[in-house]
């Protein structure tokens, strides 16, 4: 058997691992051998076929996102824009009475991946776990096109964690305009039955680079038949569940509504809580006794603050869930797909929640983006740079006039940068992106469909809104346009623009 391939990384700075928390090394090196970290520190005593010298650079672990936006991100359309219920991002009563329907083709759905995992590799995240918007689609997500996604993760490098979503209700708005729910069990049920399919089919596929995920939709569109087949599923298969709850109020009365009991109380007693188990997004809880629900049963938050505060709505305390032992991980949940900016928002948001600097620092949010997905995970060989790790590394430069003169380079990168400081990512030892291009990719061309796809996707919202209006008159801009809408002027604008 030969031996493995070393490469030597060098950097003005280094986060490395001693075991318990991570600690800065300075004018340091990173030695991977085959898909692990050999070693971490100064002056490697042993053969390296090949060195890499980033000069003024942090080499940190890959960054972990736990929600990571798999669509195009349609939120754009309704920021700043009024009630997104009427703009056909909820079914319509007529929409569901006439059937529901795909809004893009198969190899449309596949691309939307391609360009979303792209976006996460370019902003240094390394290990994902996909989410994406159920309004536009026929009902859930499938095995094929799971199946599918697994050459998109596995071509471009990409840790991920995947499994089609399924579900069993869906909201939609009646002809009177209120808020009504739509059950299918059978659906619910049947797409359970993909998902373990998928898992069995491709958990550790591409050399443990893919591994499967259970990921029911959202805790109000799930039967208590499905969560509990959910929970024993898991159980057998020892699978991650990723659940959304406790996310609006609207949610949590309507669970106590259904249920008889608050959204965690009731995962509680269908045997849901538990290490194995990640919750996005922890928002609105039934204060202490929820705080020690999620922190006795080893169950994770997925914290995605900048996605929560474009609608002015916050974690209470992202120090107070830490000091009572709830392990926080982050997401992005939404475009950009920039965990810095998560980190500095979150930050900032937390501080003016808890009315000063005492209980949350930078480094809290940049644990939760590393050390805190590992532990969600379940994984103690990712979101480290230690001897034994996987090689996933996240290369960030420092020379940006951005962010100013250095003393910590974290500090200066939480406050002041951007995931596109991101030079270059490795994962599982493989190089996936030098010098800001991912590899195999044509940026130009993926953003080019993507202007294209989002366009249809825009058509689209007339089909679910009441009363089928103009899609060109839903959708209004920060400044109105100068001139109407026409043909040889499309409002997105960007959909003919000539090759660059």
């Amino acid at each position: 058997m030969s031996t493995p391939r070393r490469t030597g990384l060098k950097a003005s700075c280094v986060v490395g691992f001693d075991g318990r928390r991570h600690v800065l090394w300075r004018d340091a090196e990173v030695v991977i051998e085959g898909e692990r970290i050999l070693f971490v520190g100064r002056g490697f005593p042993g053969p390296v076929e090949q060195w890499i010298d980033y000069g003024n650079a942090l080499i940190s672990p890959g960054l972990i996102d736990l929600d990571a936006l798999g669509d195009l991100d349609s939120t754009v359309l309704t920021f700043d824009n009024g009630d997104e219920r009427s703009m056909g991002r909820m079914w319509s009563e007529e929409y569901l009475t006439s059937g529901p329907r795909e809004s893009y083709s198969f190899d449309e759905e596949i691309f939307k991946y391609r360009y979303a995992f792209t976006q996460l590799i370019r902003n240094g995240i390394t290990t994902a776990m996909p989410i994406t918007s159920m309004y536009y689609r026929a009902w859930a997500e499938t095995y094929d096109e799971f199946a599918a996604v697994v050459g998109v993760a596995a071509e471009l490098g990409l840790r991920t964690y995947l499994g089609p979503c399924y579900m069993s209700g869906m909201h939609y708005l009646s002809a009177e305009g209120m808020l009504a729910e739509h059950w299918d069990e059978a659906l619910g049920l049947a797409g359970l039955t993909a998902a373990e399919r998928f898992f069995r089919d491709f958990d550790g596929a591409h050399g443990g680079l893919i591994r499967g995920a259970l990921l029911p939709d959202r805790i109000q569109t799930c039967t208590p038949a499905l969560l509990r087949r959910t929970a024993a599923l898991a159980h057998e298969l020892a699978a991650p569940v990723r659940l959304h709850c406790c996310q609006g109020q609207d949610e949590v009365a309507r669970v106590k509504q259904l249920r008889g009991l608050a959204p965690l109380a009731w995962l509680e007693q269908l045997k849901l809580l538990g290490p194995h188990t990640v919750l996005p997004h922890g928002i609105h809880i039934e204060g202490d006794d929820d705080l020690v629900r999620l922190a006795d049963s080893g169950t994770s938050l997925v914290h995605c603050p900048v996605v929560f505060a474009r609608d002015g709505e916050a974690l209470d305390s992202f120090g107070r869930y830490r000091t009572r032992g709830v392990n926080l991980a982050l997401g992005t949940d939404t475009w950009p797909a920039d965990l810095l900016d998560n980190m500095r928002q979150g930050l900032n948001i937390a501080r003016i929640k808890e009315d000063g600097t005492a209980q949350t620092c930078a480094l809290d949010l940049y644990n939760a983006a590393t050390l805190g997905g590992a532990q969600a995970l379940g994984r103690n060989d990712l979101g480290r740079l230690a001897p034994g790790a996987r090689a996933d590394i996240a290369v960030f430069g420092l020379d940006g006039l951005h962010l100013g003169p250095l003393f910590d380079p974290l500090k200066n990168l939480i406050l002041a940068g951007r995931g596109d400081d991101c030079v270059d990512s490795w994962i599982d030892g493989r190089r996936v992106m030098e010098n800001g291009q991912v590899q195999g990719v044509d940026y130009p061309a993926i953003q080019q469909q993507a202007q294209r796809q989002f366009h249809k996707l825009m058509q689209s919202h007339a089909d679910r809104a009441h009363c089928q209006p103009d899609w060109r008159g839903l959708f209004k801009p920060a400044i109105p346009f100068a001139d109407a809408w026409s043909e040889s002027r499309p409002l997105c604008i960007l959909a003919t623009a000539p090759d660059r």
